[in-house]
């Protein structure tokens, strides 16, 4: 890997702790700012560079959501880097560590996951001198403080990047706008402070996103979720007919209800592009009855017709409807990741890059879309619990059909 040339952003991130450094006496230094902004490739050299020289025989944590993404986007990109700068590296990965030689000095980087609240244990009892949290907005706080307490090594120091999330986040509060009382260096990114990217790219990135989370991932911001929580599907335009073509294949997403409506999609694949072609939308409430669940899937057998269905998803939660069409055999099912915010953002990135489209035959979903809104509240990203069923059942076959058959989409979202 070569670097024609580094921001003085990034050259601050490599060289903040040098012995000629006028900020080497921080305690810490956070990376925040928009995607694609150069600061994690940096602060992954920067970090083994600064242990490789500062100390022989220890043992650093390197802290991800999870193990997975910890190496696809820092350790293996970070590698060939710094065997050409005379490093030599072994990524042990059934052990999850990394075992960095330099001159005369050899540490151990032990690769943890912070997922949830339970995390917390897998670092208890670790003696550590310094650590790295990579999206450490995407943590929880229990997990991050039980690893800085590992810290306890004389000249040990805490190394933190992320995307912005919700103002009230509690990382945003307790250290980015504490930076200055924690003697922590603050270095906010754009994406004009990588010089590896090109107008074209920067622009492409700018088109994948709208409202919150342009905000957020494009211009590096701290802000409220408000309004729609698709804008880009607020105009007319934003549906299509269905197209008179021989799909690919065919895959069903259910959200569903007996008290609530149920909602089911129909997605047909074609030239790469899915298309929600048909739905079936039932409102107990509505109707004045409520459906058993043989009675909503003969709906769903009705809804996929004799098309053969590759697989169908099912909110996670409707344990007694997927043991319903396991038993019948007929389908196979899968119980849908359920992230929220997550998967509201993997859907706005799909919708924006074309990757979905909702044909206009899916009438409920169409009047959901016009009414899905932000609660209007800065403590948390929360949509409002209303109008909101197909637009489950269409996060359920985002985040969890398209993500296991679609090779490469979710890149544009996730690179690094």
């Amino acid at each position: 890997m070569k670097f024609e040339t580094f921001s003085k952003k990034q050259i601050l991130v490599l060289s903040w702790w040098m012995d000629n450094s006028p900020y080497q006496n921080y305690d810490a230094v956070i990376c925040d700012g928009a995607i694609r902004s150069g600061k994690t490739l940096c602060m992954g050299i920067s970090f083994i560079a600064w242990a490789s020289k500062k100390f022989n025989k220890s043992n650093f944590g390197i802290c991800g959501k999870t193990l997975g993404s910890i190496r696809r986007n820092l350790v293996l990109p970070i590698l060939p880097t710094l065997n050409e700068l005379g490093f030599r590296c072994e990524f042990k990965i059934s052990q999850n560590l990394l075992v960095v030689k330099h001159l005369n000095h050899e540490n151990i980087f032990h690769l943890f996951s912070g997922k949830d609240e339970s995390s917390a244990s897998l670092i208890q009892g670790m003696t550590l001198s310094g650590v790295l949290f990579d999206e450490v907005a995407l943590m929880p706080q229990s997990f991050v403080e039980q690893a800085l307490a590992r810290c306890s090594v004389t000249g040990s120091k805490f190394w933190f990047n992320c995307n912005p999330e919700y103002p009230q986040h509690w990382f945003n509060i307790e250290w980015i706008q504490k930076a200055k009382n924690k003697n922590t260096l603050y270095i906010h990114f754009t994406m004009k402070d990588n010089p590896s990217l090109s107008k074209d790219i920067i622009k492409r990135y700018e088109g994948l996103y709208s409202g919150t989370f342009y905000e957020r991932f494009i211009e590096g911001k701290w802000v409220v979720t408000q309004g729609t929580v698709y804008p880009e599907m607020s105009k007319l335009d934003s549906f299509f007919e269905v197209p008179k073509v021989n799909f690919e294949k065919y895959n069903i997403s259910c959200d569903y209800g007996t008290v609530n409506p149920a909602s089911f999609g129909l997605w047909g694949k074609y030239n790469n592009v899915w298309y929600r072609i048909k739905e079936y939308y039932y409102d107990s409430r509505k109707e004045g009855c409520q459906k058993t669940d043989e009675e909503h899937y003969a709906s769903l057998c009705e809804l996929a017709s004799n098309l053969k269905i590759d697989s169908i998803t099912v909110d996670p939660s409707a344990a007694s409807f997927i043991t319903l069409i396991r038993k019948h055999g007929k389908y196979k099912v899968i119980s849908a990741k359920n992230n929220v915010i997550d998967g509201i953002r993997q859907v706005s990135t799909a919708l924006k890059n074309k990757k979905i489209r909702i044909c206009n035959t899916c009438t409920d979903s169409i009047r959901e879309f016009s009414l899905y809104r932000w609660e209007n509240s800065n403590s948390r990203d929360v949509p409002v619990k209303e109008n909101d069923h197909a637009m489950d059942d269409i996060r359920y076959f985002v985040s969890t059909l398209m993500e296991d058959s679609d090779d490469g989409f979710f890149a544009i979202a996730a690179r690094r």
